[in-house]
């Protein structure tokens, strides 16, 4: 059974950097989606970025287009969320979410599509 945990997580002020870490054991992440999703308080969670497994990579929130990035390693069974220029807007808590995938572009952005979730790490952005 696939297990996600993520870390990372802390206290940072604008215009700081982060880099999220999400470590999947009990199954393989080759032929996984896997995506980044955050959570602020009184608000719905949203997705913010997908790697597919075939590569491709999918930018949902408009609000971290240029300053985030996600990365994939399959050799350690691991997902990155590179967070730079921080704002106090992402302040949330981020979860890393996989779904088996039978096509390597599958990349979706709702949560419904996903069926392993980790337990979410905070990050809070304030000066």
């Amino acid at each position: 059974q696939l297990q996600l945990v993520e870390s990372g997580g802390g206290l940072v002020q604008p215009g700081g950097s982060l880099r999220l870490s999400c470590l999947a054991s009990g199954v393989s992440l080759d032929y996984y989606a896997v995506a980044w999703f955050r959570q602020a308080p009184g608000k719905e969670r949203e997705a913010v970025l997908c790697t597919g497994w075939g590569g491709k990579t999918v930018t949902y929130a408009d609000a971290v287009k240029g300053r985030f990035t996600i990365s994939k390693d399959n050799a350690n069974n691991m997902v990155y969320l590179q967070m730079n220029s921080l704002k106090p807007e992402d302040t949330a808590v981020y979860y890393c979410a996989a779904v088996a995938a039978r096509f390597g572009d599958y990349c979706p952005g709702f949560t419904a599509a996903y069926s392993n979730w980790g337990q979410g790490t905070q990050v809070t952005v304030s000066s």
